[in-house]
């Protein structure tokens, strides 16, 4: 029989090869952005969510917030060293516009930490509070870190239902509007020219 703590051990192990492969996924994006230097079309926004992400996750796993989480703690460190690497080749292919935005961003989201690890440290005292604290927030970004991608797609996604609504609409009221019905009794009522 496997014990609970060898079985947590082994499936944390599982899911942080399978982590640090999500980790691994943007490469080829950035061999191109490399190649052609320029990011072109991309968006730096799914990288900046992750790596906000991983910092949450690996202070969730500190001894000092949840014990024994240790696998938490080191793959997320590897996928902020990663996304850090990723950041720096989008920063440094960019235009002058997107490295201010993402400095930004980026000042916000170190903000944010240093505001979150000081609250957590000062007000929650034991390691339940601190790890449901840690954890809500961590499950917040890690949401938002994959819907990151679909920024630009929900506006176009919404734009085209959108468009297709209006045309519904329009193809069931086009007939039974005034101006419709006085445009057709004027092209009706018109002479038709001889050749």
């Amino acid at each position: 029989m496997v014990s609970a703590d060898l079985a947590r051990n082994i499936i944390g192990i599982i899911g942080n090869v399978i982590s640090f492969g999500l980790f691994l996924s943007p490469v080829p994006t950035f061999i191109t952005i490399i190649k052609k230097r320029a990011v072109e079309q991309y968006s730096p926004e799914p990288y900046l969510a992750t790596l906000v992400n991983c910092m949450l996750w690996v202070f969730y796993g500190l001894p000092i917030v949840h014990p024994n989480s240790i696998l938490v703690s080191t793959i997320n460190g590897v996928g902020v060293l990663l996304e850090a690497v990723y950041l720096t080749i989008f920063f440094i292919f960019s235009g002058q516009k997107l490295r201010m935005k993402m400095v930004k961003i980026l000042l916000v989201e170190f903000a944010f930490m240093a505001i979150v690890i000081s609250l957590v440290m000062k007000l929650a005292y034991t390691h339940e509070k601190r790890s449901l604290i840690v954890g809500v927030l961590s499950v917040i970004f890690g949401t938002i870190m994959y819907a990151a991608p679909l920024g630009v797609m929900i506006p176009n996604g919404l734009g085209t239902l959108l468009g297709l609504v209006q045309l519904i609409l329009y193809a069931c009221y086009y007939k039974s509007t005034p101006k419709g019905d006085a445009q057709r009794k004027e092209i009706s009522m018109s002479p038709v020219m001889a050749d």
